[in-house]
């Protein structure tokens, strides 16, 4: 699926929800189905600068595309992180820094988050971001 394609069905998963307390509860849920990260990868390295709660983000390169893992101590960070992860994974980085993350705006994040949950959502995705930059100069 492309990054277009994964956003797309995001949004549909959230238009099954009458209000933001069952939005919530989804992000919560996306939150219990992340992965566990491996220990070795809760360093200080892959710690997100301007989150308000702990995220750790790892990445790597298989087969020319890029792969994220995630973990957080708060609930509703893991549950968007792992939005992101989804979102961003098995894409190669061009595809990663060319894309348009619309579905932040589109279920209402952006405008239903507090101010410090959207900051540290928009390093997150900064940080997935200077990822791709890295390995797509690794790759030139």
């Amino acid at each position: 699926m492309t990054i277009n394609e994964i956003q797309d069905e995001i949004i549909e998963e959230f238009e099954l929800f009458d209000d933001w307390e069952g939005k919530y509860e989804y992000i919560i849920d996306l939150g219990k189905k992340l992965p566990k990260l491996a220990d070795e990868h809760k360093n200080q390295d892959n710690i997100i600068k301007g989150c308000q709660s702990i995220v750790w983000l790892h990445a790597y390169k298989k087969d020319d595309k890029l792969h994220f893992e995630a973990d957080s101590e708060a609930i509703i960070v893991k549950g968007l992180v792992s939005m992101l992860v989804k979102v961003m994974t098995n894409h190669t980085p061009e595809e990663i820094l060319k894309s348009d993350l619309y579905f932040i705006d589109k279920v209402g994040l952006a405008s239903h988050l507090a101010q410090t949950r959207s900051n540290g959502l928009a390093s997150m995705v900064k940080q997935m971001r200077a990822y791709a930059v890295a390995y797509q100069a690794k790759d030139n």
